[in-house]
């Protein structure tokens, strides 16, 4: 069989096991193994299935994986979330509207010491959401501010997304984490902006808080001390060069086990949940990336990446519409897969475009990162409107439907300022270099 046919009788072949819900590391694994058996033979197709996965752990920032989920696993159950949620809200929950911004500021930190969308949006759902309808916020309001809230938790450095975008295309997780920086502030600034804006048609949506006492604010602010020890020991010590980035994850770990146990919430029980959940996220991840190594090379020998690269470049239109293409696929394809599954379907045909456009792979990282995140509220899926709306039964999808769309609208405008003006994210890992 000619190999471009067999690629795309393997891509659809693909999808076709996704849609039966086999796992997707699986399917990509079973489609490259049986493609390349077509190719060269069963024994070397079957020789795949320890050499590269074999290849990828040898890639040593994929050690970094399981040491960050476990850290925001432990960083979840010693409250971590709740203290950042109190701090925020003792500077800003008196202003109309703070509670949602207050919202959108804690998950920017506790992303910080998560790397976790899904982890972020579960966690507010339960810490400010009851707090807002229960000081009368729209509910489309204060739904939309946790869900957009959960998608900060991807774009703020340490990243689990990025560091699986930086080992599937061999990137420098250190040069991701930096990049992130100026988009992620830009995106709270921006989630802020778009709850002003609903609060000025809409006054009621968001009314004035409680303003706390002095006393108050200064024990809530001496409360979030563990956030603020934990984000500068893990972030400080890897943009000031004391620590790698594997030596910040450990260290982080060790810190958010201690903050943890000192607070008495860490028995039995719960230490066995933790690494329960921290093991089940790290198989999850290797088991696809596993998948996309073997795929990816199965894909290389038949010549369909090339054939795409081809492809487009015989379409002599700008790189910017190109690049505009893409977008648009990924918020498509984030509708319908969760955010890790819309990476690594993707990376091996769309690394040798951005490529072979001339794109900084370290821009086309947090742009990924950034559509993915988008792909998390847009329907029919978007995943952390499913979440929402799981945890929460006795709101109307319709209504969270309704409050995240002032947040997608800014969404659009902060990614179409990101992928006109690459030096946003680039500027900061050059001056760094």
């Amino acid at each position: 069989m000619d190999p471009l046919t067999l690629a795309m009788i393997g891509v659809i072949a693909m999808f076709v096991l996704i849609l039966l819900h086999v796992p997707l590391g699986v399917a990509m694994a079973l489609v490259g193994v049986v493609g390349f058996a077509q190719i060269a033979g069963w024994a070397p197709a079957l020789s795949l299935m320890a050499s590269e996965p074999a290849a990828a752990m040898s890639n040593l920032d994929i050690a970094v994986i399981p040491l960050f989920m476990l850290m925001g696993s432990l960083a979840t159950v010693g409250g971590l979330g709740t203290d950042i949620y109190e701090v925020s809200y003792a500077l800003i929950g008196h202003r109309r509207g703070g509670l949602a911004t207050t919202t959108i500021v804690a998950s920017a930190g506790f992303g910080a010491v998560c790397g976790s969308g899904v982890a972020t949006t579960a966690t507010f759902s339960k810490v400010a959401l009851p707090e807002m309808l229960k000081r009368s916020y729209s509910p489309s309001l204060a739904t939309g501010s946790v869900a957009a809230g959960g998608t900060l938790g991807i774009i703020v450095p340490p990243s689990g997304m990025m560091i699986l975008y930086a080992v599937l295309t061999e990137q420098s997780v250190l040069n991701l984490f930096t990049a992130a920086f100026i988009p992620a502030a830009i995106a709270v600034l921006f989630y802020i902006i778009a709850i002003q804006v609903q609060l000025h048609l809409n006054p009621e949506f968001g009314p004035k808080g409680e303003r706390l006492p002095a006393r108050e604010r200064i024990r809530a602010l001496g409360q979030g001390w563990g956030v603020a020890v934990l984000a500068i020991v893990v972030l400080g010590g890897i943009y000031s060069g004391i620590f790698t980035v594997h030596e910040a994850a450990a260290i982080g770990v060790v810190i958010a086990f201690l903050f943890a146990l000192m607070r008495r919430r860490l028995g039995p029980r719960a230490f066995l949940a933790v690494l329960g959940e921290a093991s089940s996220s790290t198989a999850m991840i290797y088991l696809m990336i596993f998948g996309a190594t073997i795929f990816s090379y199965f894909i290389s020998v038949t010549g369909g990446a090339d054939l795409v690269v081809s492809s487009i470049g015989a379409l002599n239109v700008p790189p910017l519409v190109v690049i505009g293409l893409l977008l648009l696929l990924y918020i498509f394809l984030g509708a319908f897969f969760d955010e890790v599954a819309a990476m690594v379907i993707t990376l091996p045909f769309v690394i040798p475009v951005i490529q072979d456009l001339g794109y900084d792979l370290v821009w086309w990282g947090i742009i990924n990162v950034v559509v993915i995140g988008i792909g998390m509220l847009t329907p029919p899926i978007g995943i952390n409107v499913m979440l929402l709306s799981g945890m929460n039964p006795n709101i109307k999808l319709k209504t969270i439907y309704r409050g995240i769309m002032p947040f997608f609208c800014a969404d659009i405008v902060r990614l179409a300022l990101l992928t006109l003006i690459p030096s946003l994210t680039l500027w900061l890992p050059q001056i760094l270099r």
